[in-house]
């Protein structure tokens, strides 16, 4: 786990190794164990490296690090989990040319290049990367980022020439100007809550898709990407699935998990885990503690509010896997010492508000290990989120009406005192139990209102809705992806597939990894290894959803591991207290980011919708949070932007 940066064609006027240095000291947080810069005055080429030692922790490990013929330079950054296999294949075909200078997945990742060609070697390979090759026979630039995109890559021209880097900061760091805020990106980022790829919050500069490479010849300008894996294109073989028994589908997939997980223990540093308690982390740290002589080191966050703390089952757990266990409680006031961070944290407007616990969590784990796995991906991969059955429900009531039919109902009810309306969908028999407000009844109002399945799923995700109006000059959100209502998926697997591709992607991974890497830590997923993702993928249906239950597969492998007693019970999520902390702890600080004088200052936002909004917040009359925390935390990153250009200045 490292960060990596470059430039390629810079002007001849500009100091490379200045500007290289400037990158590798703004990187220097995802990699504090050492740093390598390479230059190439006559191409304007500088390749940056920062590394945080995970495997082979010699002087053979540093970057960038060329291969033993000397065509090729490599700035990388992540893990390849199969380094051992390729190895073996290397030496088997060509037995008396290698003599390895130590251990490293990147010194095999350059020779596997070197043998079979830069696309024929990552599609071999089995990780989480991202990286730049030179070729200097070629005078190429290859960029290329893992299949599900835990590793980041940013890239886009400016005034330096060709840029790329693990975060924004470091192209910050080189320009050393203001980058212009791309309104498009904005609007997505208060829709969903973090900027999904291929955009990043600045113009010119974008981020490199999952499972993708791009190839940019001297002299030339960037060209298109190139997939070599992705969910649509890879070889899913469905029919092989229905001939197996059930019992041989779930055991095929308990080995992949557990071949999964054996690869990513591998380590010269101290490792651990994440454990919430739920499905997921708990089947991780099973597999761990089942094939570990010692005890599993495993690490959770609690609350004090009993509404979202599960630290109480991650604990039971433990004690059940007899891991060495270690948690740690937030409350109102940790929060408040968190979040001036965020800001330097993430490198571009990031409001998953779990982003707070989660550096806490990153905080206290790197306190003990320097690798960490989890569970990521699980929910995504296996169908695990509530909202996958409330959408296809919905949808299959709502299509059978007219879509003029379902607008003019929203317009009767809207005519309707909406006090009158709440009281009486509380005395039905589902809603009696329900927290049932004014929000909620106003976005199912817009769900009703929805054009089509993919408008629903949209709608339910989304935060700003296009009708919000709430960036000034831009232009309307909520633009669907393309391959909704593709006849070939069902609604199912557009719904788990659009989550891969851009909430996994731009949304958890980034979560995890910006956290972790902003205090030296490795995160490590196994539940991305891409065969167990196509193999999910190649699963029938009744094998995520059974008995009222979501991912029933992964249920029946954890029955083998711990007592249903100690999983069974409603999903809660990693979520936060977000709307008391703001009426709270966090009172202060998001009112000053929210000041009417800071919002006229930046001229990005509708400031009377967001004051309005901030006082029916304060009012406790409707949870604002989702809304207000984008601005908040766009607001705090922006000002953070502002102050770093000052002091280069």
């Amino acid at each position: 786990m490292c960060g990596i940066a470059g430039i390629l064609g810079a002007p001849s006027a500009f100091n490379l190794f200045e500007g290289a240095k400037r990158m590798a000291i703004s990187l220097s947080h995802r990699g504090p164990d050492d740093e390598g810069i390479w230059i190439e005055k006559n191409q304007g080429l500088a390749l940056v490296h920062r590394r945080l030692s995970i495997i082979d922790v010699s002087v053979h490990g540093h970057q960038p690090m060329h291969s033993k013929s000397g065509r090729y330079v490599l700035v990388f950054n992540g893990e390849i989990y199969n380094f051992q296999e390729i190895r073996e294949l290397l030496e088997v075909q060509q037995p008396l040319n290698y003599s390895w200078r130590g251990h490293s997945d990147t010194e095999i990742l350059l020779e596997a290049i070197e043998s079979w060609g830069l696309e024929q070697a990552i599609k071999r390979i089995n990780g989480m990367y991202a990286f730049a090759l030179w070729d200097k026979e070629s005078l190429t630039l290859s960029l290329a980022r893992d299949r599900l995109g835990e590793k980041p890559l940013y890239y886009g021209v400016i005034n330096q020439g060709i840029v790329f880097a693990s975060e924004l900061t470091a192209i910050e760091a080189l320009c050393q100007g203001v980058l212009d805020i791309d309104l498009m990106a904005l609007s997505k980022y208060m829709q969903f809550g973090y900027v999904p790829a291929p955009l990043s919050i600045y113009k010119n500069i974008g981020k490199l898709l999952p499972g993708n490479f791009i190839q940019i010849r001297n002299g030339e300008d960037i060209g298109q990407h190139k997939i070599y894996w992705s969910l649509d294109e890879s070889r899913i073989q469905d029919s092989v699935m229905y001939k197996d028994s059930e019992e041989d589908i779930i055991n095929k997939l308990h080995n992949k998990l557990i071949a999964s997980v054996k690869s990513q223990m591998i380590a010269d540093v101290p490792l651990g885990a994440f454990l919430s308690g739920g499905i997921d982390s708990s089947l991780i740290v099973s597999i761990m503690q089942s094939h570990s002589e010692k005890k599993i080191q495993t690490f959770t966050i609690g609350f004090d509010d009993k509404k979202y703390n599960e630290a109480k089952f991650a604990k039971s757990v433990a004690n059940y896997l007899k891991t060495e266990h270690t948690e740690l409680y937030v409350n109102g006031e940790a929060a408040r010492n968190i979040v001036p961070l965020l800001a330097e944290t993430y490198d571009e407007p990031f409001a998953d508000s779990s982003q707070i616990p989660t550096l806490l969590l990153s905080q206290l784990t790197q306190n003990h290990v320097k690798v960490a796995l989890s569970g990521d991906g699980g929910d995504e991969i296996f169908a695990g989120y509530n909202r996958y059955r409330f959408t296809i429900n919905l949808w299959g009531r709502l299509s059978y009406l007219p879509l003029c039919l379902r607008k003019n109902i929203v317009n009767a009810v809207k005519l309707m005192p909406l006090n009158f309306i709440i009281e009486f969908i509380k005395l039905l028999p589902y809603f009696t139990d329900q927290n049932v407000n004014e929000y909620r009844l106003q976005r199912f109002l817009r769900l009703v209102e929805s054009k089509n399945f993919g408008d629903v799923y949209m709608r339910l995700i989304s935060q700003w809705q296009p009708e919000d109006n709430i960036i000034l000059n831009s232009e309307s959100m909520l633009q669907q992806p393309a391959g909704w209502e593709n006849g070939h998926e069902s609604l199912l697997n557009q719904l788990r597939k659009w989550d891969v591709h851009y909430s996994l992607a731009d949304d958890i991974l980034v979560k995890v990894d910006r956290a972790a890497m902003s205090v030296g830590l490795e995160t490590r997923a196994p539940f991305l290894d891409h065969r167990i993702v196509e193999f999910a993928f190649s699963l029938p249906e009744n094998f995520l959803f059974r008995d009222n239950q979501s991912k029933w597969i992964l249920r029946k492998i954890l029955d083998k591991y711990v007592p249903k007693s100690l999983i069974d019970r409603p999903k809660v999520g990693f979520g936060v207290p977000l709307g008391e902390w703001l009426r709270g702890p966090l009172r202060n600080w998001a009112e000053s980011m929210l000041d009417p004088v800071q919002l006229r200052k930046y001229e990005h936002f509708d400031l009377e919708k967001i004051r309005f909004f901030w006082d029916q917040h304060q009012s406790g009359l409707i949870d604002r949070s989702p809304y207000l925390w984008n601005v908040i935390v766009f607001q705090s990153w922006y000002e953070a932007r502002i102050n770093r250009y000052k002091l280069s200045n």
